[in-house]
């Protein structure tokens, strides 16, 4: 296929510069599309390689697709499959509000979007022949399955377990303990899940053969990754990616950061406000234009609704150092607000994460009688004081957040049975 690149090889077109004809096939793929009809127009093809030529391409959010009904997006603003192609797979929009949108792909699409999954496992750290042990949902959303796919594409040894929903954790654990995977596949949240589950039945997954993991598809935040790295006593790596485009990039371990596939996607960072481009470094809106992966679904200046940094400048001696590094400027995330206090998800969920003596936890906001209450049931580690900790976490929760907390202690196992049933463990909930 012309453009494409080799799978897991960052270096296979010398320097990891995007083909200069892709941007230029972008704009007339989506000159084909009835929802672009007249927008277009006046793009001069001949001078894209001209910012300020590019820039005049109208941007696209999630507001302009949700304003338009499934019939409308299936049949102006989707393609029909080139000649001698078809439609391979559906993926489901990864929004957590509104109407979700299935994207269809391709099988143009899906062979190139493998080879930006697969160039994970090599960025990572994995190696051929390792075993990976799968652990994202395999669904609707594509994560898990082109996770799973790309791995035994690439010639690592593949079990592809699913979540919990799909292979029941216990038995995960019982996998990872027969099978000796030496990577981990899997949402954070989930991982955490495997983790307090084990430690509840007695396995010690530190002292086990997973020494690498590979999150996706959810934030994960500095509290998190420590935690992880200590319950599993591996390597945590981070990748990126969204349907509209594919997995875009995966962190290094030597820039702080996602190095993202260049010559796959075109990424913009632009003020908010201006919709001008920030300097190299600075925060801004992400935008971005796949340049393969649009056979169908021809998204131009797509705006994610992330708020990132971009550096082409960023440290790094490997193979994958010819990438720029794009980082997420900060979570998005709810909040509640209780007794005129605002309580984010995310501080909260760093800060409890951040607690030696926490196994897990949920926290949740309710009413009594007439006063708003924030209660936090906690797990904790065997051979702590229960009533230490207690007070401990309590005092900690006043002293950082300024409000009053009743603390509970769970049996240990209790939240992993409560979660079982969910991808993303619910552990900030508003009951009131």
């Amino acid at each position: 296929m012309a453009g494409a690149v080799d799978p897991g090889d960052a270096d296979a077109e010398g320097d990891g510069a995007q083909d200069r004809a892709r941007p230029v096939e972008a704009v007339r793929q989506a000159r084909r599309a009835a929802f672009y009809r007249g927008k277009l127009d006046h793009i001069d093809l001949s001078q894209l390689d001209d910012p300020a030529e590019w820039a005049k391409i109208p941007l696209l959010d999630k507001d302009m697709l949700r304003g338009i009904s499934d019939d409308e997006f299936y049949r102006d603003f989707c393609l029909p499959p080139a000649r001698g192609h078809h439609i391979a797979q559906y993926w489901r929009s990864g929004g957590a509000t509104g109407r979700p949108l299935f994207y269809p792909r391709s099988d143009i699409d899906i062979e190139v979007a493998m080879r930006g999954f697969a160039r994970v496992y090599a960025c990572a750290g994995g190696a051929p022949p390792q075993n990976v042990h799968c652990a994202f949902p395999l669904g609707i959303h594509p994560v898990g399955l082109m996770m799973a796919r790309a791995a035994e594409f690439t010639g690592f040894g593949t079990l592809m377990a699913g979540a919990g929903t799909t292979t029941p954790s216990a038995l995960q654990i019982e996998l990872i303990d027969r099978l000796r995977p030496d990577i981990f596949v899997g949402m954070s949240s989930y991982a955490l899940h495997l983790a307090n589950l084990a430690d509840q039945s007695g396995v010690n997954l530190r002292e086990g053969s997973v020494r690498l993991m590979i999150c996706s598809a959810e934030p994960l935040s500095a509290a998190k990754r420590e935690k992880l790295r200590r319950m599993w006593g591996a390597t945590v790596r981070d990748s990126f990616g969204m349907t509209e485009a594919g997995m875009m990039g995966c962190e290094d371990g030597q820039a702080e950061g996602f190095r993202v596939w260049s010559d796959l996607f075109l990424v913009e960072v632009l003020d908010a406000q201006t919709r001008l481009p920030v300097p190299d470094g600075e925060v801004g809106a992400l935008v971005v234009t796949p340049l393969f992966t649009n056979t169908i679904t021809p998204f131009l200046r797509w705006m994610s609704g992330d708020m990132v940094t971009l550096r082409h400048d960023a440290p790094g001696d490997g193979p994958f150092s010819i990438f720029p590094v794009l980082r997420h400027a900060h979570r998005t995330s709810g909040f509640f607000k209780i007794r005129g206090i605002n309580i984010n998800h995310g501080e909260f969920e760093d800060f409890m994460f951040s607690l030696s003596s926490i196994n897990d936890f949920k926290c949740e906001a309710l009413t009594r009688g007439d006063l708003d209450v924030l209660r936090v049931c906690i797990e904790l580690k065997r051979g702590v004081e229960i009533r230490d900790e207690t007070a401990m976490v309590e005092r900690e929760i006043k002293r950082v957040f300024e409000i009053t907390s009743e603390v509970e202690v769970l049996e240990r196992g209790t939240l992993a049975r409560e979660f079982e049933a969910a991808i993303k463990a619910p552990r900030m909930r508003d009951l009131r």
